[in-house]
């Protein structure tokens, strides 16, 4: 794709960053072959190659953004899935970012939508906040049917929680028998209080295979939500306190990995090396977080699993997560884990398409976000599956508000089913619904 930035545009290191990836571009579409919204709404502007013209035109021009630019890059779930497909390898995961952080800076959207953002971007990252809010939700609940939609969905998102265990406290959790790794550990902040058993799953499973594991009080949110809403400022804020108390342990004791089990968080985590790579203090510290940190299903597949000691044969039905798939590539690991558990691994059709999570999306796009988790329910229903799985408490969330009211499939986390077939307790939602798992 021509550019045409002028030699003080291209200064700034973001409209480089940016003019580099567009000149990638060869305007060929296959991107919009697997885009989920331009599958729904067959609007070229709603497409990645759409959605790029769009941020060619406010970057270049440096003109505000227009109601129609906030409008088809709002409606991107950053699934990444054109990333996989395209042939030219442009990164657009950056370059969204970077027209997120574009109209964020010089459009002026509407009270109501400006207060939900607002919300979210102090709310989700912080887990006090967020404990609050669930029972705020808990309490304001009556109040729901007269509150605008999006507040809506954000008390059904805050109502979720069925805590079943207690959240983890800071700690070194030790290896069962000798430690052979040491490891850090991202708890994530909307998944340590909406259900916090991921968490205890992944520990047990990883103190199994002979890893001591590090949570420390320094590390909260990934940055993710706030990047992601074009908060930049709050989300480098996040990065570097994260960036810092790994490193800091990491110079006392060497960490082996920064274990990740949410793969949205995975994916910014992975990318700090790019996100701070600018920033004199933390630009090759960012580097190396980036170079420890790995998905749970990952790590656990390099080291090899325990032998499974369950005894009975479940048919699962296994969501690869968009942010595990095409933002981190990781593709076998999960599904190679399960089957050497015992279990019998099927996947959906169009398992590439996204479940209409993404984050804060099924809140803030919640019509395109519904037909999608509706969509991605059915094709893993038609799998007949025991129970479904997934690495991504958001996904495994839209999974459960898609089915409600279908046969109740547990639907769970990966490591939850990893933790249970190499000694751990089986699920709690898969004691409801499946009775005897002897």
């Amino acid at each position: 794709m021509q550019t045409n930035f002028s030699l003080a545009q291209l200064s700034n290191p973001d409209i480089k960053d940016a003019n580099e990836i567009l000149r990638t571009c060869v305007h060929c579409g296959f991107c919009n072959t697997t885009c989920p919204t331009y599958s729904l709404l067959g609007d070229e502007l709603d497409g990645p190659r759409g959605r790029i013209y769009l941020i060619k035109e406010m970057l270049e021009r440096s003109r505000p953004a227009s109601e129609t630019d906030v409008k088809h890059l709002d409606r991107c779930l950053s699934c990444l899935s054109c990333m996989t497909t395209c042939p030219s390898g442009v990164n657009y995961l950056h370059l969204v970012d970077h027209g997120r952080r574009h109209i964020e800076e010089t459009y002026k959207r509407k009270i109501m939508d400006r207060l939900t953002r607002r919300l979210l971007g102090a709310v989700l990252p912080s887990k006090g906040l967020f404990r609050l809010a669930i029972l705020f939700a808990n309490i304001s609940r009556v109040f729901g049917p007269i509150l605008p939609r999006q507040f809506q969905k954000m008390l059904s998102l805050a109502s979720y929680s069925h805590v079943s265990n207690k959240v983890l406290t800071p700690s070194i959790y030790e290896a069962f028998g000798a430690g052979k790794y040491r490891v850090g550990i991202l708890t994530g902040c909307v998944q340590d209080s909406l259900d916090p058993s991921i968490n205890h799953s992944t520990i047990r499973l990883l103190n199994r295979h002979e890893c001591d594991v590090v949570l420390l009080s320094g590390v909260n949110c990934c940055g993710a939500i706030n990047l992601h809403l074009g908060q930049e400022e709050q989300a480098i804020k996040h990065i570097e306190a994260n960036v810092q108390t790994w490193l800091a342990s990491d110079n006392l004791k060497k960490l082996d990995a920064i274990i990740i089990n949410m793969s949205g968080c995975g994916t910014t985590v992975k990318d700090y090396g790019h996100i701070l790579r600018d920033d004199v203090k933390f630009g090759k510290l960012g580097a190396k977080v980036s170079a420890l940190a790995v998905d749970i299903s990952e790590f656990i597949h390099r080291i090899g699993i325990k032998d499974s000691q369950l005894t009975k044969k479940f048919r699962v039905a296994y969501q690869s997560p968009c942010s595990l798939q095409h933002g981190q590539r990781v593709l076998s690991e999960p599904i190679t884990l399960l089957e050497a558990c015992g279990f019998d691994v099927v996947l959906p059709k169009n398992g590439h398409i996204c479940c209409g999570s993404a984050g804060t999306y099924n809140i803030l796009e919640d019509e395109i976000a519904e037909e999608l988790g509706t969509k991605k329910f059915r094709s893993l229903e038609d799998c007949s599956p025991d129970i479904i799985a997934s690495g991504n408490l958001g996904c495994i969330m839209q999974l459960k508000n898609a089915g409600d009211g279908v046969k109740p499939f547990p639907i769970v986390h990966t490591v939850e089913l990893l933790d249970w077939a190499t000694g751990g307790p089986p699920p709690l939602s898969m004691n409801k619904n499946l009775g005897d798992l002897s």
